[in-house]
């Protein structure tokens, strides 16, 4: 019979016990505070992305809505009222047009910007405005693409931009929209 005889195992000498310092604590303490500057901005961001973006989209449209208000401070303006124009059939003056548009959109901006009940309405104004915005494409297609060529001219470049906003405000409304009626019963 032979017999064997179980030696205990170690573990690896590469192993070391945790210190109580171990994890996020050691992390803090070993990094300088210029590095952890990043990481503290990053997590600052991340915690008021959708206030940052409906902030920032607000004041756009708060900026661009008070140019229409002061006669050709606005570079779209001639657009503006060319298609809004289009749309109308020529039925509403150009002033009223133009006045029309910097009130809606100085209101979009000024919902987005203060959220909490002014937020839903803001956005819907938003789409819908979009999609007038974005018929000058049709509406006026020598302002808005270059002659024999796919490529939108400066005007065209100016509307076209604005997907940018539209995806912006598609999150907003999305975070918005997904909590429901359940804010209202939290007092907000």
């Amino acid at each position: 019979m032979s017999s064997h005889t179980v030696e205990p195992s170690l573990p690896p000498t590469s192993e070391v016990p945790e210190s109580p310092l171990a994890g996020p604590q050691l992390e803090r303490t070993a990094r300088p505070p210029a590095a952890r500057l990043p990481r503290r901005l990053a997590e600052l961001v991340d915690t008021h992305a959708l206030t940052l973006l409906r902030a920032t989209v607000g004041i756009v449209f708060v900026g661009f809505g008070v140019l229409k208000l002061f006669p050709s401070a606005s570079p779209a303006e001639q657009l503006a009222v060319d298609a809004a124009t289009k749309m109308t059939l020529g039925l509403v003056p150009e002033t009223v047009l133009l006045l029309s548009l910097a009130a809606l959109e100085t209101a979009i901006g000024i919902g987005l910007i203060a959220g909490r009940r002014l937020l839903r309405p803001a956005l819907l104004a938003f789409f819908l405005h979009m999609g007038g915005v974005f018929s000058t494409l049709f509406l006026l297609p020598d302002a808005m693409w270059q002659p024999h060529s796919p490529a939108p001219t400066m005007e065209g470049q100016y509307v076209v931009k604005n997907v940018v906003l539209v995806a912006v405000c598609l999150v907003v409304a999305a975070h918005e929209w997904s909590r429901g009626d359940g804010r209202r019963s939290r007092g907000r």
